[in-house]
Parts: C-alpha cells; structure tokens; sequence
C-alpha cells in the first residue's frame, strides 16, 4: 500500500511505456516503484513477448513477464491502426515520460517518434533504448543481450581460465541499461524543473554494458591488453574466490594483509602468512596457482557452516555459494521483505520480487501484481483521456484497442 502522507517520490509522474522485453520494461518497473503511473501499452492478441517466456503460472500467467512489470496499468493498444495510433499520441501528450525500444524509425511511421511527439507535448522525456545507439554505424540493428554480452567485451572476461568466453546467467546487458535509462529519466526530470523543456535520451545497451566493465575497461582502455578470464577468481586480489567445502561451495573475499593472516591461522595455515610468495597481494596474485592449492585442502574437510562460523569470528569476508531458492529464502531476503506474495486476477496471487530502493520519507510502492493484457484500457482512455463508454466501444470494435 501506499501512504498517502508520505506518498512515492516520483507520485504525479506519468510514463507511457511502449517497450517490450526486458531493457525498457525493467526502466519503467524501476520508475513504477517510486510512485510514477505507468501505462505499458502493448499490441492486443500477444501482447509483450514475455508473456510467453519462462514458466506457465495459473492463469497463463509467466515467470518471465512477471519478473519486469509490476506496479504499472496495462493497455492493449493496436499501432497499426490510425485510431490506436492517435490514443497513443493522446496518451504521450498527457504524459512526463515515453520509454521505447522499437528499432530504429519504428516508431516515426506511426507519428510517434520523438519530433513529432515533441511538437505536440516539448515537456516530454523520450527515451529510446536500443542495441548501438541511434547515430551509430550499426543503428538500424535489433539489439540482443547475449549479441551485446559478446560484442562489448563482457563475455570475454567471464568464464574459467583456459575455457571459452561464457554468457552472465542474467540479461545483465539488458538489466544494465534499464538501470542507466531510469537514471537518465530521473536526471531529465530534475533538468525540466529549470528549463521547462523534455529531451530525448539516447541509451545504446552497447554503450551500457562496456560502461559497467569498470576496472576491466580501464586497464584494457590504459594498457592495450585485453583482460584474462579468471573464472571465480579476481584478476587483481588472492585470495578472492570459491573454495569447495565438503558439502558446497564457500567464497572468500580477503582484501588485505591482516584478513589474509587471520584466513591462514583460521584454517590452521599460519606459515602461509609469512611466505615469502604469498606477502602482500602482488605476490598472492603472481603465486595464486600454489596459494589456491595450499588453501583449497583443509577447507575441502569440512561444511560450509563451519566455515561461515568461523570467518565470521575471524573477522574473515565471505560467505556460502547458494542457490537461488536457497539465496531467496535467506533470513537476509526475509529481513529485507525483498519477496512478497500479492493478489492477481486470474492467478489468484503471485510471488514478486521487491524493489531494492529504501527511503526514510517517501517510500516506494509495494509490488503490485503486473497488468495482465489489457486489464486497464477502460480504466486509462477514461481517466487520462477523459473518453465516454461509447467512444471506447467504438475504438474496439475497430479494433484498436482490446
């Protein structure tokens, strides 16, 4: 629920949210959490492709859709159609914010590109997401996750020593410039507090993920050489990585000299400290083969839970490798209410993810189911566009709205 004394901080905010997928949808999710009204506008039959990803709840409902669309209103708009054309131009004129990633001119052919939208509404922010970038030599490609994964770079530091260059588990380019997108609305909508006037944000996925490649892309930037990939490991500090402990994995993150000595007397290695290949993080990282194997054996003797006791009273950072079900249920995740159960209309009720944000003042919202397709086009054409029944009924009959 939402207090109205306190209400979100971006409460009086509309965004119209014309993307699909995973990058534009996981902007808006993040501006629908603090508060802005958000309108997912989606074609009527299919509606987002994501609808058809992941796993099948009751009600048809999926995993994968559920993952990036809570706290919004959901609109079935038909775009190849003048009428449903002209309430997405209504829609845009009412609104702070447009997020889209249709490729490039795929949304000028309906009218609703950013010259001509801002003609009719100059204080509207239009973020376009897209693969390269609207003004680059590859502008007019669709963009991939797992294409961009491997052509910024990203893959190419991920994966075990030795072994081929390996996809992140998650979108990560994808959720990346969600990220920099809703960074990019906030800071556009504190700019129009001076200048009065909206923009247009130009966000590549390209751009993004090799701007997250942070010390990686420095040193490739500085040096000309391209990063080895260490697998668990850190390519700059040792001990950083996973051990196997008898029943799973423990990782350890020893960051300087003092952690490192309390490690060795921990695991009964105290010598190991006053080696020569092993003092100070420049030679355990010139020596990690020798100082993996040496730390490697006692660890392998004993449960995770022992480990995590112990370091926690050595004053040791790390922690157990858990699985996601294990990592969900976690007295962490408990604690911070990172999981809710909420009511949805044809499921019954859904598990959602919650947002990570935590004000002191202006809360964000509690997760609301996402919109199953369509579920608030009477609701929306009224409210925001002020339409009577009749005029709805004729915009379906036509079929540009469902």
């Amino acid at each position: 629920m939402t207090d109205k004394k306190n209400p979100p901080p971006l409460t009086g905010v509309r965004v119209l949210d014309i993307s699909r997928i995973l990058a534009g949808p996981w902007c808006t999710m993040i501006l629908g959490d603090m508060g802005a009204d958000v309108i997912k506008l989606e074609p009527p039959g299919a509606g987002d492709d994501t609808r058809n990803w992941g796993k099948r709840l009751a009600g048809l409902e999926s995993t994968y859709y559920l993952a990036a669309n809570r706290n919004k209103r959901g609109i079935a708009v038909d775009l190849a159609k003048p009428e449903g054309q002209a309430v997405a131009r209504a829609l845009a004129q009412k609104s702070d914010v447009l997020v889209e990633n249709f490729k490039l001119g795929g949304l000028d052919k309906f009218g609703l590109g950013y010259a001509a939208l801002s003609q009719i509404n100059p204080r509207l922010i239009y973020c376009s997401i897209s693969g390269y970038g609207r003004n680059s030599p590859t502008a007019a490609r669709a963009g991939y996750d797992v294409v961009i994964q491997g052509e910024s770079g990203m893959m190419s530091v991920n994966g075990a020593p030795g072994g081929p260059p390996v996809r992140m588990g998650v979108a990560v380019a994808d959720l990346t410039a969600g990220m920099y997108a809703a960074q990019a609305v906030l800071a556009a909508l504190y700019a129009r507090t001076n200048t009065g006037r909206g923009q247009h944000i130009d966000l590549a996925l390209i751009d993004c993920a090799m701007a997250i490649l942070a010390n990686n892309a420095s040193s490739a930037l500085n040096t000309g050489i391209a990063p080895l990939r260490y697998g668990n490991a850190h390519p700059d500090i040792a001990p950083y990585q996973t051990f196997a402990a008898l029943d799973g994995e423990v990782v350890v993150a020893v960051g300087n000299d003092a952690q490192f000595r309390r490690f060795c007397d921990m695991l009964g290695l105290g010598a190991l400290a006053d080696d020569p290949r092993f003092a100070g993080n420049a030679a355990r990282s010139k020596n990690r083969d020798a100082l993996t194997a040496a730390l490697a054996k006692p660890i392998a003797g004993k449960p995770r839970k022992h480990w995590i006791a112990a370091m926690l009273k050595s004053g040791v950072p790390g922690g157990e490798v858990r699985d996601l079900v294990e990592a969900l249920g976690s007295p962490e995740a408990r604690a911070r209410r990172m999981t809710r159960e909420v009511p949805h209309p044809t499921a019954g009720t859904v598990k959602l993810m919650a947002s990570p944000l935590n004000f002191s003042d202006t809360k964000v919202r509690d997760p609301q189911a996402p919109p199953t397709l369509g579920q608030h086009t009477d609701e929306v054409l009224k409210e925001v566009l002020g339409m009577a029944a009749a005029e709805i009924k004729t915009l379906r009959d036509k079929g540009a709205v469902a």
